[in-house]
């Protein structure tokens, strides 16, 4: 979720007509500044938008800001009307601020100028990304990079005879992905603890960091699976008896029982980078992190190709089965002064073919002609994972308040889990209390 700023110097005083010359001059050239978060896929993008340098004639930079700063340092800069930042490939859950507090332009009427159409791409990367007010057509953002928290794990591991053997007498099923949370615990504790090749390994890395978002985006990628609500369906708003259901509980708690049971050593306050580090040293047998990371793993040269699988989230007890979205979408900042050349940036990322060439080069298109080519399940181990998982996602709050929503939940979820005060449902019931006071606030009520 988190982001890191990126700097773009894109250009495109009028890109329309620089692509039909082929080349630009210098009275068409305009350096823009694209902000986004410090990660691979931001290296990806750079790589990228070399294709639009040299057919436009622009020049882009590119600066980037680590994930765990990215949200205080672009929220900064978007509040304060700073002009750092023509593009923000912003995230998900900055939609309703942005777009209430018109820190973005909307985006309709360049869409139909353009014949951009929204129905175009995978329909939860365009409610998560850029829709505001969730489920209208008034559109922030452009869905730039699909993402969503799945899992992967030691395939090479999963294979050996005397593990598949010692398994199944002790579980009664084959050492095989799990279909269910409950099946997943049940791998994580068979290597809990284990020796293989000499070396002390362990079940599965989670995400337990308080001070971002960590906590939440894991936490709420298993409570969703176990029947958590935000809010009732059908009176916006109203927490009690769906944030703290029954369900809710057994969901936070299942999640603790994973924690105590069945992670690596030091793991009190791990997101993607300290998941992705345990999952590379050989230490786990699963990790919990972004789809971005796959594209790593798969190249990893200890624990890549044939060695590491992919699956997506388990079901829950009920059959239930959801994922936390990931992904950002990209938008035109407000305060820019050059905003006619960075929508016709967006305008060059579009097009069909420079999705699939980000793709190829490690970026997740959320264009369906992309996803949906015949293909495309089949053009890297973890293709078809993506599209199983981008088919089951549920996101958090993207009010306004998201980020007072979003501390409440750390501090909750992380008090329970990890440091062991009080019981689930004494969490969930504080963090009800919590977000009815930001919504009071708010004037929902």
């Amino acid at each position: 979720m988190s982001m890191r700023k990126l700097k773009s110097v894109l250009a495109a005083g009028a890109l329309t007509g620089i692509l039909a010359c082929g080349a630009a001059t210098s009275a068409q050239a305009e350096d823009l500044t694209l902000c986004w978060a410090a990660w691979d896929p931001a290296n990806a993008l750079v790589s990228l938008s070399k294709d639009y340098e040299a057919k436009s004639g622009n020049k882009m930079h590119f600066e980037f800001v680590p994930w765990p700063n990215f949200a205080d340092r672009m929220l900064n800069e978007l509040n304060s009307g700073g002009k750092l930042c023509d593009l923000m490939i912003g995230d998900s859950q900055w939609i309703g601020g942005a777009a209430e507090n018109k820190l973005y332009i909307k985006l309709n009427d360049f869409f139909d100028k353009e014949g951009i159409k929204m129905s175009d791409f995978i329909p939860a990367t365009v409610t998560g990304y850029s829709e505001w007010p969730k489920g209208s057509p008034n559109y922030w953002a452009l869905p730039a990079f699909g993402d969503v928290v799945g899992w992967s794990y030691r395939k090479d591991w999963f294979s050996r005879p005397e593990l598949k053997a010692e398994f199944k007498t002790k579980y009664g099923r084959d050492l095989a992905v799990p279909k269910t949370f409950a099946e997943l615990k049940d791998i994580a504790a068979f290597f809990q603890g284990r020796k293989i090749d000499g070396k002390t390994v362990y079940g599965a890395a989670i995400y337990t960091e308080r001070g971002s978002e960590g906590i939440t985006m894991g936490a709420m990628d298993v409570l969703y699976s176990f029947g958590f609500e935000y809010d009732n369906p059908k009176k916006p708003y109203e927490l009690e008896g769906f944030v703290n259901s029954a369900k809710s509980v057994k969901g936070l708690e299942f999640y603790k029982q994973l924690y105590d049971c069945c992670v690596p050593p030091g793991s009190s306050d791990a997101y993607m980078s300290q998941n992705i580090d345990a999952y590379k040293s050989g230490q786990v047998a699963l990790q919990m992190n972004f789809a971005f990371t796959w594209p790593g793993i798969n190249a990893d040269p200890n624990i890549g190709g044939e060695k590491s699988g992919y699956f997506p989230n388990p079901a829950g007890p009920d059959g239930k089965q959801f994922a936390q979205l990931g992904g950002q979408g990209i938008s035109v900042v407000a305060a820019s002064t050059k905003q006619k050349a960075a929508l016709e940036y967006i305008k060059w990322f579009a097009q069909p073919e420079v999705q699939a060439k980000w793709w190829q080069m490690g970026g997740y298109s959320a264009l369906r002609a992309v996803v949906e080519d015949p293909g495309f399940a089949k053009s890297q181990p973890y293709a078809q994972t993506f599209l199983d998982s981008m088919a089951i996602v549920k996101d958090f709050w993207a009010e306004p308040a998201y980020a007072s929503l979003l501390q409440a939940s750390q501090k909750r979820f992380h008090n329970y889990v990890v440091a062991g005060n009080g019981t689930a449902k004494e969490a969930l019931d504080g963090l009800v209390s919590d977000w009815k006071d930001i919504f009071e606030d708010e004037g929902k009520y």
